[in-house]
């Protein structure tokens, strides 16, 4: 299988995986034009778990390093698969409360607050749970992300103000704190399954990142049927969505929905795959710069700040900042 050898490469995963966090709730926007969001999230979860497998069955299965897949997925311990699969439940009903906020308050506030606020607290638990890095740099980092949410958060405040107040948008805000406390707990479950310290010769019954992806999928699928379907009959806006409608989809639609779990689950796997030389905590912390991209996308490509006064304005570049000195701190604290 592939693995990465030298702290350099894993930084570099580590940003594609900020990328692509922080990209797929495009997806959800385009969909979103005709297609409910819980209709959407049946698709993502597909096009996780599909890619996941093309992961597996490539970089996982390729070179002589560390186990291949089916070999490792074998022999991993039951303890592991059911680390992995709570973590994958764990992740799916922040997830899904994460793009009922999308819907709801837009990419460049629901990112910030919920994927913002789940950085923090996840870098603390995986720090705890797997310390690696130099804590007081590391954490400078962490402390600038928070003052960049809490400029998100007041930007967001006085735009409703601006624009009249909205129920649905203070609703999403809620949505995305409560899926931010869910989101920071997942990865630590996930990593708690692997050897970080030696993908090549990983310790008998720990998984590797590819089998850990693959686990991780089918746990978000699996309580998809429970989590998404609760949405459906009782969603946070809107009237109840069937499965009949579903079916009535164009493939293109199905297309772009499984798109987006197929680029989340390759920054998921990036991230996995580089926490063997950054650590899990650095690991999360760097890909969980993906409110910075996302509220890229939503300020300057779907325009959701449209018409906002220059105050605003002024907090959004200072949390833009904010999060680049944060992201440069946490890069830092794993080189010494």
């Amino acid at each position: 299988m592939f693995v990465v050898n030298n702290y350099a490469t894993a930084v570099i995963f580590c940003f594609i995986t900020m990328l692509c966090w922080g990209s797929w709730g495009n997806t959800q926007k385009l969909a979103g034009k005709t297609w409910r969001y819980e209709l959407f999230y049946w698709d993502y979860v597909v096009g996780m778990l599909l890619f996941s497998l093309i992961l597996c069955f490539t970089l996982g299965s390729w070179g002589d390093a560390g186990r291949p897949f089916a070999e490792d997925l074998a022999q991993a311990s039951p303890r592991g698969i059911g680390s992995v699969l709570l973590g994958g439940v764990i992740f799916n009903a922040s997830n899904i409360l994460l793009s009922a906020s999308v819907s709801l308050a837009g990419l460049a506030v629901a990112f910030p607050l919920g994927v913002g606020l789940a950085l923090v607290l996840g870098v603390i638990v995986n720090y705890i749970g797997a310390p690696k890095g130099d804590p007081v740099v590391l954490f400078l980092g962490v402390a600038l992300i928070v003052v960049a949410i809490v400029c998100n958060g007041i930007a967001s405040g006085r735009i409703q103000k601006e624009h009249g107040s909205s129920a649905h948008n203070r609703k999403g805000i809620w949505l995305a704190v409560v899926a931010g406390v869910l989101m920071s707990f997942f990865y630590r479950f996930v990593a708690a399954a692997m050897d970080l310290d030696n993908f090549e010769s990983p310790t008998p019954g720990m998984l590797t990142p590819y089998s850990a992806i693959f686990i991780f999928s089918v746990g978000v699928l699996l309580s998809n049927f429970v989590f998404n379907t609760l949405v459906m009959k009782r969603p946070f806006v809107g009237t109840p969505v069937g499965y009949g409608e579903y079916f009535k989809g164009s493939v293109r639609t199905h297309l772009v929905g499984m798109l987006g779990g197929a680029v989340w689950c390759l920054g998921t796997a990036f991230s996995y795959i580089a926490a063997g030389k950054a650590g899990a905590a650095i690991s999360y912390a760097l890909g969980q710069g993906a409110p910075m991209v996302a509220a890229i996308w939503g300020v300057f490509v779907w325009k959701e700040f449209r018409g906002a006064s220059r105050s605003v304005n002024r907090l959004l570049a200072l949390m833009f900042v904010l999060f680049i000195l944060g992201l440069a701190c946490i890069i830092l604290s794993g080189g010494n």
